[in-house]
């Protein structure tokens, strides 16, 4: 399943190819609807609480904002991409498939400030292989979107794929909706989270969740020197956010998933950072408010062509999920 998701097509705004892929595996398993931002809602009927699932279809990417008179193709990122990271990096365009690289001028030439200090995003341009701007038009317009071309690895322990942030969550929810809950249980993939969290905004305004889960991959770095700059480690578990840059859990509600966590031997960690957000930041303001918590899974070079998650962490964090939404059919926050 996280082949498919992550082999898909989904650039911020441009989520029609992962949409298709999580409507087939869903449209069994419960109320199937997309509304006018582009969310795909699968609605569980039952008696419980309303519960809302959040995990995001959307990846980071490129938007075409220019073509030069010999073919090369000038671009603006959409979400937070490291400008260093893209140099020689391999791109696909959603409409037209033609692939193309991202070029920059070659170390030969580059003066002595150009090579000490980090490239310019605006000096970057995707070369397709056109020799004009005529030739560049017969595959790519102005407006068009790209993502990196980045094929999918078992690597034993780990996973290699692009868009694993968040497409790991989408697999969780996919899974999650297999079973059933005595919740009145809502999954939604989200539109534009990496711009914005703005698909979340609309449906949490909709269903009025009175407890949510964003399901999320996470900043992680635990390769680095220095310990503080970990904020998760591959195979430790779920990481539960305390805070972020968009919101801070619910007290209740994380202490109940800590404690289903610990009951259950089920491995985790606490999110040791509070920078970034995830699509938790819009749902718990919806309308009255909302209980709201994220459990993600660490994952390493994220917003990249190459990120990577460890197998156990993504199992863990789906046996979590589960265990916590069949907690919430009895307690009472």
């Amino acid at each position: 399943m996280l082949k498919k998701l992550t082999d898909a097509f989904g650039v911020s705004g441009y989520e029609k190819e992962v949409r298709e892929v999580i409507k087939e595996e869903v449209k069994d398993l419960g109320e199937v609807f997309i509304d006018k931002l582009g969310n795909l809602i699968v609605h569980k009927r039952g008696n419980g609480k309303r519960v809302m699932l959040a995990a995001h279809m959307d990846e980071v990417g490129f938007i075409v904002t220019g073509i030069k008179d010999d073919g090369r193709i000038k671009f603006a990122p959409v979400g937070g991409i490291d400008p260093r990271i893209l140099i020689s990096k391999r791109v696909v365009f959603g409409r037209s498939k033609i692939k193309g690289i991202i070029g920059y001028k070659p170390i030969h030439l580059q003066n002595e400030g150009e090579r000490s200090n980090p490239v310019n995003i605006k000096d970057l341009f995707i070369d397709i292989g056109a020799t004009s701007k005529e030739e560049a038009l017969k595959h790519v317009k102005l407006g068009d979107y790209a993502t990196f071309e980045s094929e999918y690895v078992d690597m034993g322990r780990y996973i290699k794929a692009k868009a694993l942030d968040d497409r790991v969550g989408c697999a969780v929810l996919i899974d999650v909706l297999k079973e059933n809950y005595n919740l009145d249980l809502y999954c939604v993939f989200t539109v534009q989270e990496e711009v914005g969290l703005r698909g979340a905004t609309v449906a949490a305004y909709s269903i009025e969740p009175e407890i949510a889960l964003a399901i999320e991959g996470t900043t992680c770095a635990d390769f680095v020197k220095d310990e503080k700059d970990f904020v998760t480690e591959t195979g430790k578990g779920p990481a539960l956010s305390v805070m972020d840059s968009s919101s801070i859990a619910n007290e209740k509600l994380l202490k109940l998933i800590i404690k289903v966590a610990e009951e259950n031997k089920i491995p985790y960690q606490l999110r040791r950072g509070t920078v970034g957000g995830n699509d938790a930041g819009a749902i718990h303001k919806a309308k009255t408010g909302c209980k709201t918590a994220s459990i993600s899974v660490p994952t390493r070079y994220i917003h990249s062509p190459i990120s990577m998650i460890h197998k156990e962490d993504y199992e863990n964090t789906l046996k979590l999920t589960k265990k916590v939404l069949e907690s919430l059919e009895e307690e009472e926050l």
